[in-house]
């Protein structure tokens, strides 16, 4: 009766231990990945452009409900703007999607499947246009290309 008893008393430490892990294990690795990411809600784009130097200053001082998220250890960006019209920025000129790579972070505001969608190069940013929505990203490795051909110029 005794063995049964810690056989028991063992199985239910490991199944307490295996659902505790099941839980802790996913939560500790998304707050991992996402330390490092922060996200931020401009009205418009010269605001978001005045407080946050990072954002793109290709993106038009009147673009309105500007989000913007960024990774602080690389390069990585994301941004959705309404534009005026629905017109790309001017510095924005026509790209394959099929150049496009792919979105490295994620946002609960930034759609899935955005590379399929692109259509733009905007500096070192991809990007489309939705209606009179703009969703652009960038890609950690076009960051450090970007300030690369800076310093080169």
């Amino acid at each position: 009766m005794r063995r049964k008893k810690v056989a028991l008393i063992t199985a239910g430490v490991v199944a307490t231990l295996g659902v505790a892990a099941a839980v802790a294990v996913p939560a500790a690795n998304e707050w991992l990945g996402n330390r490092h990411q922060e996200s931020s809600a401009y009205a418009t784009g010269a605001e978001a452009k005045s407080k946050r130097p990072s954002v793109p200053r290709w993106l038009p001082d009147d673009a309105q409900s500007v989000r913007y998220a960024m990774k602080t250890t690389g390069g990585e960006r994301l941004l959705k703007a309404t534009l005026p019209g629905g017109k790309p920025p001017a510095r924005c000129t026509p790209a394959p999607a099929s150049g496009a790579k792919e979105v490295q972070l994620r946002a609960d505001w930034f759609p899935e499947g955005a590379r399929d969608k692109a259509a733009l190069r905007c500096g070192t940013y991809f990007g489309y246009v939705d209606g009179d929505t703009l969703y652009a990203w960038q890609h950690g490795e076009d960051l450090v290309a970007g300030e690369r051909e800076n310093q080169e110029s």
